[in-house]
């Protein structure tokens, strides 16, 4: 079974060929960075605008490169939610109207379950049950995954999320858009620890988290003198430091809880390399590991959610052709997905 993956959700567009039996045939992102950069942001208008143009051209070249054609096409996956109103019913309607006129079902798929099953796609995947971290733009949770479909939400971000506050925290510091990698990257030539910074929650003795108050502590750090670059560099470092290892402390602390020694990373974020480092030594201490996405598949894409829908699928959750209506949901917690 052919599975096409429509992921459209915020600022990537992204289209995929998933195969039940070979795999993923074929994939292809745009990103919209280089046009948001010049607002400081993702700007929800012209995020819609620029998935309508970019939809079926990206269809186009995952087709060819997969050697497969419209008619090949068993289902279509679209993630509906949660993201931006705007750009989710760009997605949605494209994916519907395909599946209409192919006459072939349309399902679909919650955006975090994508990023939450992406690591199933390595070669060297995780089975089941494991700890997921789930660390995107917008959300930070921890979750167990006892199977597709079967999660149980451990602990969330009371305020900013991890992703959020990295965006924040780099422009406090007057760095790029998009702030994230631009902080990671600074951070790698500072020195942590001249800067001190807070662990928000790390003793709460929960697994929720906090991130709010740490951009706060930043922002009192940086308006106590002017900085320099070497001084926002060091900043930078430490911030990512505190974040860094309340994340890690909090995946481990899941894992001990429910006796599970893999742990599951996905999302943006866990594309960081500090994180990746920190979450390595803390499992290996705990005889675990941590499994990830492939780096081209920690952002958003057309690969996680076809994959998705086509496991839900395979669990017999199969639409009836050609319905053509549909609802997106911009607001949609993971753990109310059935």
């Amino acid at each position: 079974m052919k599975v096409l993956g429509i992921e459209s959700s915020c600022d990537e567009t992204g289209v995929a060929l998933y195969d039940t039996e070979r795999g993923l045939l074929g994939h292809a992102v745009h990103t919209q960075v280089a046009m948001h950069e010049a607002y400081g942001g993702v700007v929800p208008e012209l995020a819609s605008r620029d998935h309508i143009r970019r939809l079926i051209p990206l269809l186009e070249r995952v087709l060819a490169e997969a050697g497969c054609t419209r008619g090949d096409i068993d289902a279509i996956a679209y993630t509906a939610g949660p993201g931006l109103a705007g750009a989710l019913l760009v997605g949605a309607s494209f994916a519907e109207a395909l599946a209409l006129a192919l006459n072939v079902p349309a399902l679909p798929v919650h955006h975090l379950e994508g990023h939450l099953l992406s690591p199933l796609l390595a070669e060297d995947a995780p089975v089941f049950p494991f700890i997921a971290l789930l660390v995107s733009g917008g959300h930070t949770q921890l979750m167990r995954v006892t199977r597709v479909g079967d999660y149980e939400l451990l602990g969330e971000s009371l305020d900013d999320a991890a992703g959020e506050a990295f965006d924040k925290t780099a422009k406090l510091l007057g760095l790029g858009y998009p702030g994230g990698p631009a902080l990671a990257k600074l951070a790698e030539t500072g020195t942590p620890g001249r800067y001190k910074l807070p662990r928000p929650m790390i003793n709460s003795g929960d697994l929720s988290f906090s991130f709010s108050g740490l951009k706060t502590a930043v922002l009192t750090a940086a308006r106590a003198r002017q900085l320099t670059d070497g001084d926002r560099a060091d900043l930078a470092a430490e911030f990512q430091e505190a974040v860094t290892e309340v994340l890690a402390a909090k995946a481990v602390a899941a894992c001990r809880q429910h006796r599970l020694l893999a742990l599951v990373v996905a999302g943006g974020v866990g594309a960081n390399r500090r994180l990746r480092q920190r979450l390595d030594q803390a499992m290996a201490k705990i005889g675990g590991r941590v499994f990830y996405p492939r780096l081209e598949l920690c952002t958003d894409n057309g690969a996680m959610i076809a994959f998705c829908g086509a496991q839900r699928l395979l669990q017999g959750k199969l639409p009836a052709p050609g319905g053509g209506a549909f609802v997106v949901r911009p607001r949609w917690p993971l753990d109310q997905i059935c």
